[in-house]
């Protein structure tokens, strides 16, 4: 995918920069991405499509519109291939969101809300949505192999607490794994059923963020799983992904992240980046193998 300087942007809509940011302050487009020295890189689609736009004619808020229409066809395209079980429309309706948009906005702009409309024409019990979600699944994991590898050491432990296919949040948790790797972090998923060996495998990859991900498997398995990793692995920060409630859970005094795998993502790499770099307090409670006390501690975590 091509991407622009802002300088380089500017000069293809022939405006100044400053404009150009001002744009992207008062319309939220064009939508940058942010480089490893969190400069604006704009993608090229997205910048000529507001180009063709302005050639028009048209009003800066009017060309804005017409380019996000643009942009918003290829859920409509995603959608209508999926509904017809045309996989390979589907495959090229893909290749060309990630003409104008990084994998991670493809996957969040396009991929995952043509997902949920599927599943709200035929239910997620349905066998359009189970071929729809195979297909899904199947592009993440190639995306994934594509990616480049991971650049740094941390590594973030995924407990797998979804369902079969049918489960849309296996489908996020998918997405979660691509836009995690893409940030260069590490990402191990195992499942929250399979506690033979996990304290080998813990050890092994040294993890510094736990997430609990899906809402299928019982607490009590989940408070399990989370006492055999913390054993391992120590009092490492354990988040929820996709798991019902709000605030803290009562299971492992874990918090939420975004539902956005993109937004949960980068919270993933901040608190990996807080534990290598700095010592961190958190508050937990105390397990037994078979459950939760209701008695809280509190411990002081070492990278």
């Amino acid at each position: 995918m091509r991407t622009l300087k802002t300088s380089e942007a500017a000069a293809v809509l022939n405006v100044s920069p400053n404009t150009l940011r001002a744009w992207e302050r008062r319309f939220g487009y064009p939508k940058p991405q942010r480089s490893p020295g969190k400069h604006r890189l704009y993608t090229h689609g997205e910048i000529a499509a507001l180009r063709d736009a302005l050639q028009e004619g048209l009003s800066i808020s009017s060309a804005i519109s017409r380019a996000r229409e643009s942009v918003a066809a290829d859920t409509h395209v995603l959608v209508g291939a999926l509904a017809a079980f045309e996989l390979e429309r589907a495959d090229a309706a893909m290749e060309g969101a990630l003409a104008l948009r990084s994998v991670e906005r493809s996957v969040e702009e396009v991929l995952l809300p043509s997902m949920e409309e599927i599943g709200d024409r035929h239910g997620t019990d349905s066998a359009p949505w189970a071929l729809a979600a195979r297909w899904a699944c199947e592009w993440l994991g190639r995306a994934q192999r594509l990616s480049p590898p991971p650049e740094r050491r941390p590594a973030v432990l995924l407990g797998d607490a979804t369902g079969d296919l049918l489960d849309p949040d296996a489908l996020a948790l998918r997405a979660l794994e691509l836009c995690v790797s893409r940030t260069g972090l590490r990402t191990i998923t195992l499942p929250i059923n399979g506690l033979a060996g996990l304290g080998d495998v813990v050890s092994s990859y040294e993890p510094r963020v736990v997430v609990i991900a899906g809402g299928e498997e019982q607490d009590d398995d989940v408070a399990r799983w989370a006492y055999r990793v913390r054993a391992s692995a120590g009092a490492l920060p354990v988040l929820l992904f996709r798991r019902a409630g709000g605030g803290r859970s009562r299971t492992t005094g874990a918090r939420h992240l975004a539902g956005s795998p993109t937004l949960a993502a980068r919270q993933l790499v901040e608190l990996a980046d807080a534990g290598v770099r700095h010592v961190v307090e958190e508050e937990l409670l105390e397990f037994d193998d078979g459950g939760v006390s209701s008695a809280p501690r509190r411990r002081r975590l070492t990278a």
